[in-house]
Order: structure tokens, then C-alpha cells, then sequence
């Protein structure tokens, strides 16, 4: 049986649904604008899970990111999207989903010439599980503190995803 394509939301430049295509298809040179998500971990002790991304991921492999990113799919609530792609892509279950910038939006260019275009609500959660990352999603982590976070995107923004070193002075999660 084959498996059911993982489908995108695009939308137009208000941010309303205009249809749905294959995500494995429109991450391209021309990536239309299409919903996505991302959120920052926090465990008890206040600690923000990075992740680096699998050296073979279309876009940006091996630089640090936020905790866990993806895209609802059609008719898909964010918050549901967020539990589904933490359990996934990092083994874990998270709760106290919370919104951090509802409207993040971005348009960036990897090296590779693929764009990512998106309108990416931020939020933030609480851990509630081990983690157990994917090896074709995450190839490293580590627990930091914010303000350890703040100072390393400000001295080496290269070594981040674009779409964090965006987000991370608008956090208050950061700004402590």
C-alpha cells in the first residue's frame, strides 16, 4: 500500500487557504507562500531544545534550528500539527502549546537555490516525554538556556535557520 502524500496548505497573500499541494513537491526555486509552523521546547528548568537538522534535508542540512517545525495539514489545527510533528520527528510528546509570534511570516534562499516561503505561526510548549529524535530529521541536540540561545545567534547567526534568527528577538521566551 503506498502512503498518502504529505499535503501542504497554500495560501494567498492575505494568508487564506487556496488549496493544498504535495509537500514533496513545492519546495523548489519557486516555493509558493504555503502554512507552516514552528515552536521552541522548554523543559522544566526553563531549557530550550536546539536541533540540528539531518545533514541530508533538502533545506538547510546541519544548521541549528528551533525544536521542531512542520506544516498543518489541510483542516489540521496547528496545535494538533505540533503534537503530531514533535511525536514524530523527536520522539517526544509535548503539551502548554502556546502562540509566541502568530504572524511569522518569512521568504529565504538556501544555498541550494530551494525556497522556503511561509506564514509560520511560532509558538512555544513544554516537554512531557524522553526524546527520541529521527535520524532523517534531527542529527543532534542540545538543552540550552535562553539567554545562552540569544548570545549565539547574535555572535554566529550563520550557524542558525534563518527563520530563527528572525524569531528569537521576538520571543519573549528570550528576552528574559
Amino acid at each position: 500500500m503506498t502512503a498518502s502524500p504529505e499535503l501542504v496548505v497554500l495560501l494567498d497573500e492575505e494568508g487564506r487557504p487556496i488549496g493544498s499541494a504535495d509537500k514533496a513537491t513545492i519546495h523548489t526555486a519557486h516555493t509558493p507562500l504555503h502554512l507552516a509552523f514552528s515552536c521552541h521546547v522548554v523543559d522544566d528548568d526553563g531549557r530550550v531544545l536546539l536541533t540540528r537538522r539531518a545533514l541530508d534535508k533538502l533545506t538547510w542540512g546541519g544548521v541549528w534550528t528551533n525544536s521542531v517545525c512542520g506544516h498543518p495539514g489541510p483542516g489540521e489545527d496547528p496545535v494538533d500539527a505540533i503534537v503530531r510533528r514533535a511525536e514524530q520527528e523527536l520522539g517526544t510528546r509535548v503539551d502548554r502549546i502556546e502562540p509566541a509570534i502568530p504572524d511569522f511570516r518569512y521568504r529565504a534562499v538556501d544555498d541550494s537555490g530551494v525556497v522556503e516561503n511561509e506564514i509560520c505561526p511560532v509558538f512555544t510548549a513544554r516537554i512531557r516525554a524522553n526524546l527520541a529524535p529521527r535520524a532523517d530529521e534531527v542529527c543532534a541536540y542540545v538543552w540550552a538556556r535562553p539567554e545562552d540561545v540569544r548570545t549565539s545567534i547574535d555572535a554566529t547567526p550563520f550557524a542558525f535557520s534563518p527563520w530563527m534568527v528572525e524569531q528569537v528577538p521576538r520571543m519573549a521566551l528570550y528576552s528574559r
